[in-house]
């Protein structure tokens, strides 16, 4: 077992419990580590988050965002990502589509600042404990989950399909050639 994997598996099952299991992990072509693991429900992630800022992680990116759940219905997720000495380490939450509630992370990670005002605002998910609260971009006028309102979850779903965003691209470049 890779140092990174066994070291991160000790602090997950420190912080959650020996049932809990182990991230899922993969080596890529030039040896890069990624892994991934579920979180149970929000409160773990500021534990969590300690734990491995205390082995001098980096939280590199948030993620906030819609995804297709049973019985056809949409929920959202949120992945945290972190780097730990150039391996990624994904946790990714399950929350409600209304009233998801996360605690900020912003007293581990000062970086999170921003990327939890943003997803705050475009998609209307409450950050907990957050010392600057207010909009980041979007005008305070405006009604929150603006992301969700604005653009429909079936034309976000069709436009990351890479090979049909590149053809509508194309299309809209020869009308505007001469």
């Amino acid at each position: 077992m890779h140092d990174v994997e066994a070291t991160v598996a000790r602090v997950l099952e420190g912080v959650l419990g020996a049932q809990r299991g182990e991230p899922a992990w993969r080596r890529d072509a030039k040896g890069g580590m990624s892994g991934w693991y579920r979180l149970g429900n929000p409160e773990e992630i500021p534990m969590v988050a300690r734990a491995l800022a205390g082995l001098e992680a980096r939280l590199s990116m948030v993620s906030a965002y819609l995804v297709p759940s049973p019985q056809n219905a949409i929920g959202r997720e949120i992945a945290y990502h972190f780097d730990l000495d150039g391996s990624t380490l994904t946790l990714t939450l399950e929350l409600p589509l209304e009233g998801a509630r996360v605690p900020s992370l912003t007293q581990v990670y000062r970086n999170a600042d921003w990327q939890e005002r943003e997803f705050r605002e475009l998609y209307d998910i409450e950050v907990l404990g957050h010392p600057n609260p207010g909009r980041l971009f979007v005008d305070r006028s405006l009604e929150p989950a603006l992301f969700e309102r604005l653009i429909p979850y079936s034309t976000f779903i069709n436009g990351a399909n890479g090979e049909r965003l590149w053809r509508e691209v194309q299309a809209a470049q020869e009308e505007v050639a001469p």
